[in-house]
């Protein structure tokens, strides 16, 4: 399927090589204002066992646009500005381990909701989840035999003390 090309925004890292796992945020405009993001995790000598770049979740449409405002204020403490991004292009940004966890749970939570107040509720429970929290629930989203069970359990644990 031949698509035409888009031009990439790649922000280089300013920090020098470490000894933690490289995520990276990938942001592309869609179909009118629409936006879609994506964590991957990148190849690091931290992370041997990875060597291509890893895709961790994603986001996109009216789920990212009812926690947008959220994303938004989170990225900008970071001075990155999605707002800014043209409209065939893709924004290539390497965040760190914390946020890369923090926003794939919760984009994979976030994905097959419907709920908008159900939504709210889990987007801000994981906002003040700890790291150790949010990598216990990522890394059993990710490598379970069953993920949508253990989301399922995570959304409940979340939805529930709010009744």
């Amino acid at each position: 399927m031949a698509t035409p090309r888009a031009s990439l925004h790649v922000i280089p890292r300013t920090a020098p090589a470490s000894a933690l796992p490289h995520y990276e945020l990938r942001a592309r405009r869609e179909r009118g204002s629409d936006m879609g993001l994506e964590i991957w995790q990148l190849p690091a000598s931290a992370t041997p066992h990875i060597k291509q770049p890893t895709y961790v979740a994603g986001l996109h449409g009216r789920n990212l646009s009812l926690v947008e405002h959220r994303l938004l204020r989170r990225l900008k403490a970071l001075r990155i500005n999605l707002n800014d991004l043209p409209a065939i292009d893709a924004l290539r940004v390497p965040i760190d381990e914390e946020l890369a966890i923090n926003l794939g749970l919760l984009f994979r939570a976030l994905a097959p909701m419907r709920n908008r107040e159900h939504m709210a509720a889990v987007a801000s429970g994981i906002e003040t989840m700890t790291k150790e929290e949010t990598g216990y629930w990522l890394g059993m989203a990710m490598h379970r035999k069953h993920p949508r069970r253990v989301l399922m359990a995570l959304r409940f644990l979340l939805i529930e003390p709010a009744r």
